[in-house]
């Protein structure tokens, strides 16, 4: 974000004419630095035969006039902020929308960095048979995302809440165990008034401070039992919670950023696309595979480890975990063995969401604990 409050919004939009016997135009929109509301958008009109023309033009109160007066085309936008909203407003108009990755985007940009190379780059992007796009969410589908991230929000700020609170007592002495849990005693020591150890001011410093976690902790109370509820109203976020490992919080945030499983051919390509596979760098018929990519969305990846973790806990020195778990630790540490463990978890996913059914394997291990 740049020092003067604006947003370097980065889509553009590719409209092919419909009618064969004339020739091919294309037209690429990007938005160039775009306020929140109003802003400017470059528009880059590209025809065989002819050179390209851009214009200039208001971005809030024109965009849906230009798609209204335009024949059924197809529209490509590079996936950004607002980029979904666009894509159903536009979609609503009788377009084909199809979003596309930035990364994807990048190697069709020849020379430099424009805005009307940048658009040229999506239109041909747009066009290519082999291209991923990125399905369009709902507006009830980025109202459940913006739930989670706010409760992540709200979990960051707790802990850094917790770690200036702990800094700051540690440096008069006063410490406590690890553990969230654990703070509510230094929270009881910053509200004594009687005890000696804190100087006036810190008390007041520190006050502020707890009054603060506290709050937080409310909301985010607050926010788990709402999505513990709507996980029990969902039934594919019910049939995912009998996984073991998978909780509410998985199962939602699965379900909102996820809008459509069947878009992957297999359990192994949603596995990949959450970063769970080995790196490939191989060549000259040689292979060469490294460790995970750590593609695609890091929460979700974060949740299907914790949750493989959870699981791996309860293995050891447990004589009815499954035995092909406890074969897997005995032979791969134990950090390897978890993410070995999220990629069947992320596989197992895809086959309830695509297939139907509910979890049908081995018994879960006594204790797992599930986000």
């Amino acid at each position: 974000m740049q020092a003067d409050g604006y947003a370097d919004r980065v889509a553009a939009l590719h409209m092919i004419e419909p009618r064969a016997e004339r020739p091919r135009a294309i037209n690429a929109i990007r938005f160039a630095k775009a306020r929140a509301a109003t802003g400017e958008a470059w528009i880059q009109g590209l025809q065989e035969r002819r050179p390209p023309n851009v214009v200039i033009i208001a971005l809030a109160n024109k965009m849906a006039r230009i798609f209204e007066k335009q024949p059924a085309c197809l529209v490509g936008l590079e996936a950004c902020g607002s980029s979904h909203y666009w894509a159903r407003e536009i979609a609503a108009l009788g377009h084909e929308v199809r979003l596309i990755p930035p990364a994807y985007v990048k190697p069709f940009v020849k020379r430099g960095k424009t805005d009307a190379a940048d658009a040229e780059a999506i239109s041909e992007a747009v066009t290519r048979k082999t291209m991923r796009f990125v399905p369009i969410k709902s507006a009830e589908q980025q109202a459940a995302a913006m739930v989670l991230k706010t409760r992540g929000l709200l979990v960051r700020q707790q802990t850094q809440a917790i770690n200036a609170l702990r800094a700051h007592l540690s440096e008069l002495g006063i410490i406590a165990a690890i553990g969230t849990a654990k703070v509510a005693g230094l929270i009881d020591i910053v509200r004594d008034a009687s005890d000696a150890r804190l100087p006036k001011a810190a008390r007041f410093a520190l006050t502020a401070i707890a009054d603060q976690i506290k709050a937080v902790i409310e909301q985010i109370d607050k926010f788990e039992r709402e999505i513990v509820a709507g996980a029990k109203r969902d039934e594919d976020m019910r049939r995912l919670a009998t996984i073991p490992g998978v909780g509410p919080i998985t199962a939602a945030s699965i379900k909102a950023l996820v809008p459509d499983p069947g878009g992957f051919k297999s359990g192994r390509h949603f596995a990949a696309w959450l970063g769970l596979t080995p790196r490939s760098h191989s060549s000259g018929g040689k292979e060469r595979l490294g460790g995970i990519s750590k593609m695609g969305n890091p929460e979700l990846r974060s949740l299907l480890v914790l949750g493989a973790s959870s699981v791996l806990r309860r293995v050891r020195g447990n004589d009815k975990a499954p035995k092909w778990l406890s074969a897997l630790l005995a032979r791969r540490p134990y950090k390897v063995a978890g993410v070995a463990l999220a990629n069947k978890m992320a596989r197992v996913i895809w086959a309830l969401l695509t297939k139907g059914g509910t979890y049908r394997g081995l018994e879960p291990v006594n204790g797992v604990a599930s986000a």
